[in-house]
């Protein structure tokens, strides 16, 4: 054990002297990765701040449900208790309003101010109704199912009309799915483009050190021995970088916070966005170490295969 973390430290100290050798270079490519990955860790700060906010809306879809015109009152009435027991069967909870058509009449008679011309009508073309307010949704993607039970509804007798009030949700569902895959291409995109940075990064080094690499052979060096400072020097790279990017992201949000605060009291609201938590930032650093890693393990197994 003390053998292997000798080796590792050895590696360790050697990445670092490589990085001191060329400082400018190393902070160049710091800077490049540091751009590729501000984007994903922006949007994935955007993400997690949206979030919440979306999941503690108010998410009560309406369903509207339209009688015959000439079904009777007694068996519109009716129609109360199955429809309890539709809800009741989804485990649904809802709050049931029966509106009769002389009360739907009179409704829009004062919303429309169009009383004269309704007059005219004569008879009254509304039908009976029932308006069902939903709640128990936990999330806007759980209320977008909503339609399954107003195809249940639409199947009760004397339901001529039914009308599902949750196009809202539904675009906020496909919005944020939207949003995800769009990060999740991004960072997949640029994840490719850290790597090639880092590759390009660690081929130079193994250029510039070919009689070091040689020597070392000649002396009874092994490869894991001659690779291991070029993987830590990738990894290194790559966590400074993703806490070169977490920074600009966290800095960014200063002033945008300004502008979003100002627009959030309009709406009596204190909205801010918030940089990525501890534990998420550990794991961005993590991933940002790894594809270093990876970069590193390519152009060394690429290159140094050269000098076998």
């Amino acid at each position: 054990m003390k053998s292997w973390l000798r080796q590792h430290r050895s590696a360790l100290a050697a990445a670092f002297s490589q990085l001191r050798h060329a400082p400018g270079s190393f902070l160049f490519n710091v800077l490049v990765v540091a751009i590729a990955l501000a984007l994903p860790f922006a949007g994935l700060t955007l993400l997690e701040n949206v979030r919440p906010v979306a999941l503690r809306l108010a998410v009560e879809p309406e369903i509207s449900l339209f009688m015959g015109v000439d079904t009777p009152r007694a068996r519109s009435i009716a129609l109360a208790t199955p429809i309890r027991d539709i809800l009741r069967s989804r485990n649904k909870a809802a709050k049931i309003e029966f509106i009769p058509r002389d009360k739907a009449l009179e409704q829009m008679k004062q919303k429309s101010g169009l009383t004269d011309v309704i007059t005219t009508l004569g008879a009254n073309p509304l039908p009976d109704g029932y308006v069902l307010t939903l709640d128990g949704f936990d999330n806007a993607a759980d209320a977008a199912r909503i339609e399954s039970i107003a195809t249940q509804l639409k199947a009760l007798p004397d339901v001529e009309t039914v009308q599902v009030d949750s196009a809202w949700v539904k675009r906020l569902a496909a919005l944020m799915h939207v949003l995800r895959i769009a990060l999740l291409f991004l960072a997949g995109t640029l994840a490719v483009v850290v790597i090639a940075v880092v590759f390009n990064t660690i081929r130079l080094q193994v250029l510039t050190q070919v009689d070091e690499i040689a020597l070392s052979r000649l002396i009874g060096a092994t490869d894991d021995y001659i690779h291991r400072p070029f993987y830590y020097a990738g990894a290194l790279l790559g966590l400074c970088a993703g806490g070169v990017a977490l920074a600009a992201v966290a800095l960014a949000l200063l002033p945008l916070n300004v502008a979003i605060g100002d627009f959030a009291r309009l709406y009596a609201s204190q909205f801010q966005l918030a940089p990525l938590g501890l534990t998420l930032g550990a794991g961005l650093l993590a991933v940002s170490a790894a594809l270093g890693l990876t970069g590193a393990a390519l152009s060394v197994q690429r290159h140094l295969a050269n000098f076998s």
